[in-house]
């Protein structure tokens, strides 16, 4: 087990390093350092918490238990910023340590009385004095800070998931199912060792070791992982427009936008045109040959405001800006399988002639539109 946490405590401080010069960084660049760097302290303090140099400390271990008040707030400042693009932090940002900060202090004076400080036990079997009413608010605190963060860094990303949808027309390269991915499995570890920390408690069952031994072997584990994904996260906002009102950008069936732009004047009659205009200029311009189309690129060419158009699509054709696009690149895939001028062409290679940019994509939507893989069509649909 030690091994697993000194490998955690060097990536944590290795990834920290690269961050360090990584150019240019973003904001959330920063947190993750910050975050990392904590982590290997954290990973650090706990794998030498039973050597002689924390002998005497009879509150360490509850200390140890208060760090985890610390990784909801950098999972949830790292995912905020990396999905907003944000690049400062409002001074609001400091009520999320807080909790961290009481718990120390709590901690700090508890221990200046010796009667009290033996009460700070994590194991029923250390004491049978009465836990004191304040660090069991605390200790409860910190095991709910870790699945309400998560929930909270959760919804963000799929907030960001459904505004990537309604704005650009490739999303390859500025997903984050990573992130994702590792906030559901992180944070299911989390609930679980929890519960277990709570029945051991209350019927004796298991360990307070084995209970902060699971926690912290998940958090080594998960150093690695975030450190790697989060280095070579691109930058999402220095490559890609951000819309005007990102926040009014969903993907929400049509059903449900009247509520959503009932904030935003359209007559009919404009609605109309701009349908009209939309069309034409999709068929005579064909701006989705290009794989960077965003959603404010074409309002911009239509000269018609980005929450118009993003209106426009939601309400009248039923779609987001993402399955709009591409269904215009899956026709005209279907067209050129039959192009002379392309007959010596791969199916990946016309794909690309239609704005495609990676096979995963093409493959993924072409059969989400059309019931078949690409190849699979291509053999019912013999060329005449």
């Amino acid at each position: 087990m030690d091994y697993i946490f000194s490998v955690g405590v060097f990536c944590a401080f290795f990834f920290a390093v690269l961050l360090l010069g990584k150019k240019p960084k973003a904001l959330h660049d920063r947190i993750l350092m910050g975050w990392l760097v904590y982590l290997g302290l954290a990973l650090g303090i706990y794998l030498l918490s039973s050597s002689a140099l924390f002998a005497g400390m009879s509150h360490l271990p509850a200390f140890i238990v208060s760090l985890f008040l610390l990784h909801g707030p950098f999972l949830y400042l790292y995912t905020t910023t990396l999905t907003s693009g944000q690049q400062r932090l409002p001074r609001s940002t400091a009520l999320h340590f807080l909790p961290f900060v009481a718990f120390v202090l709590y901690l700090l004076m508890a221990s200046q009385g010796h009667d009290h400080a033996a009460a700070l036990s994590l194991s029923h079997e250390a004491t049978a004095e009465k836990l004191p009413l304040l660090f069991v608010v605390l200790l409860l605190l910190t095991a709910l800070s870790g699945p309400i963060y998560f929930i909270v860094s959760i919804i963000k990303v799929q907030q960001y998931k459904r505004n990537c949808m309604d704005s650009f027309s490739t999303i390859e390269e500025i997903n984050l199912n990573w992130l994702r991915i590792l906030l559901y499995i992180f944070g299911l570890i989390w609930t679980l060792l929890t519960v277990v920390a709570v029945t051991h408690h209350i019927f004796h069952y298991s360990s307070t070791r084995f209970c902060i031994d699971g926690l912290y072997t998940s958090l080594a584990i998960f150093v690695v992982l975030v450190g790697y994904f989060g280095l070579n996260q691109r930058e999402i906002f220095t490559h890609y427009q951000v819309p005007e009102n990102p926040v009014e950008q969903s993907a929400e069936p049509a059903s449900d936008n009247k509520e959503k732009y009932s904030n935003i004047s359209l007559s009919t009659d404009e609605m109309q045109h701009y349908v009209e205009r939309l069309k034409d200029y999709m068929a005579m311009e064909k701006p989705y040959l290009n794989p960077d189309l965003t959603l404010p690129l074409l309002a911009g060419e239509l000269n018609i405001p980005n929450h118009h158009l993003s209106r426009v699509i939601n309400e009248q054709f039923g779609q987001n800006f993402f399955d709009f696009i591409n269904g215009y690149r899956v026709e005209e895939v279907k067209r050129k399988l039959f192009d002379p001028a392309l007959a010596g062409f791969s199916l990946l290679g016309v794909a690309f002639e239609c704005g495609f940019n990676s096979k995963s994509a093409f493959n993924r939507i072409f059969k989400k539109s059309t019931g078949f893989t690409p190849s699979e069509y291509k053999k019912a649909h013999p060329r005449p």
